[in-house]
């Protein structure tokens, strides 16, 4: 077995872990060594052709992989070290990383610090439980993004899209350029699931429904894909009688949802969130396994890269910072919680002694609103909806009460 010791170990080479690595090593980490599952640095932007990225980060509007390639190019100026094709197997609670590829074989890394940046996957059908045969010609959003972008293959020419995510609303768009008939977009929930700027400019502008509190029933066809039932749907997402329909159809794509990537997480026993199924982290995004760091969509699913890449430069600093030994330890834990219409906050934990990006997300839409931080903090937002994430920067000197920072989201009318 192969063994190496560094200073920061990165697991996972997508914008997350770049950024991370980038960071670490600006901040003076004399090893960082990036483990990638795939053939490539950068993750699924490779895919992700539409514009969009960096509006926040580079004040610029780019294609994915315009943006990802930045970092690329970044991390190989600096030097970093990158094992592709290698897949991490474990890691342990005293930061010793198992993983293998095919050229050097298994491989004991030995880290001062670890950053876990896995990302997300992809709900399939297989979580959702829909009726029916199982014939070819169902993919989840991101696998149709790859066959048409990656690979150059149209995966169908009559296509349903059941779930309005974000990658499901972009793909949407993407069929309808390329000529394929878009029947519906069906969403269980009364709102779109994805960014209000992807409904206008994939679904408004390419005249594709937008099927609210519909879901499909039933899937027909026995090689190929035929068909599905669809239903409306009432307030606890049950099919209502009587509303069925049969959709003619050759593709079903599934835009259900996104679930952080954390079996390595859970197997080192580190804490998770379960309303993000995510690590739960501090302000510096440590976990509760000492000089191990989170970030990025493993962390909890982000609508924009730059948010992305904004937590998981966090989390580099800090790895860098711990495995030199100059990361102060927290004087005191202050404990971020969700209150009224909150769904989960990051990070969790707070000194309340540095400046720090919070974001939260919401379980409903609502309007004119108010985003309070215990007593101490106001901040007006003219919407919020479930479907996108809110960021408030928090200053420092917050001080909580009773070792408590309740996060709550109130009507102007209540405040």
């Amino acid at each position: 077995m192969i063994q190496r010791e560094v200073d920061v170990a990165v697991v996972g080479g997508g914008a997350a872990g770049l950024a991370s690595a980038i960071k670490a090593k600006r901040e003076g980490a004399r090893s960082v060594l990036i483990l990638e599952r795939g053939e490539e640095l950068g993750g699924i932007l490779h895919q992700c052709i539409h514009t969009g990225f960096g509006l926040h980060y580079f004040k610029e509007d780019l294609t994915g992989p315009e943006y990802v390639s930045r970092f690329i190019r970044a991390a190989q100026n600096l030097g970093i070290n990158c094992l592709l094709e290698t897949m991490v197997l474990k890691v342990s609670p005293n930061k010793e990383i198992v993983a293998v590829n095919s050229a050097e074989g298994m491989l004991d890394v030995h880290a001062k610090a670890i950053v876990l940046a896995m990302g997300c996957r992809e709900r399939a059908r297989g979580a959702l439980g829909i009726p029916g045969t199982r014939p070819a010609g169902i993919f989840t959003a991101g696998t149709a993004q790859r066959l048409m972008d990656i690979e150059g293959y149209m995966p169908g020419r009559k296509v349903v899209i059941l779930g309005s995510g974000d990658v499901g609303m972009i793909m949407a768009r993407r069929f309808a350029m390329e000529g394929a008939e878009v029947k519906a977009v069906l969403e269980v929930l009364p709102y779109p699931g994805g960014l209000s700027r992807n409904v206008v400019q994939c679904l408004d502008d390419f005249n594709i429904p937008l099927l609210l509190r519909h879901t499909v029933t039933l899937i027909h066809g026995k090689d190929r894909i035929e068909g599905v039932t669809i239903a409306k749907v009432d307030g606890g997402r049950r099919p209502i009688p009587g509303t069925e329909r049969v959709v003619e159809c050759d593709t079903l794509v599934l835009s259900v949802g996104l679930i952080p990537e954390n079996e390595l997480s859970r197997g080192m026993g580190v804490a998770l969130d379960p309303g993000t199924g995510g690590p739960i982290v501090n302000e510096y995004m440590e976990t509760s396994s000492p000089g191990v760091f989170a970030c990025g969509n493993v962390v909890h699913v982000h609508d924009l890269v730059d948010h992305v890449t904004e937590s998981s430069e966090i989390a580099g600093q800090s790895a860098a910072r711990y495995a030199l030994g100059k990361l102060p330890p927290l004087r005191r834990r202050l404990s971020v919680k969700p209150g009224r219409n909150v769904r989960y906050v990051v990070p969790q934990i707070l000194s309340g002694e540095v400046p720090t990006p919070l974001y939260l997300r919401v379980k409903r839409p609502e309007h004119s609103v108010t985003v309070s931080v215990g007593g101490e903090l106001r901040v007006f937002r003219r919407a919020v909806k479930p479907s996108e994430l809110v960021a408030i920067k928090l200053p420092r000197g917050l001080q909580g009460e009773g070792g408590k920072i309740r996060i709550n989201i109130a009507r102007r009318s209540e405040r």
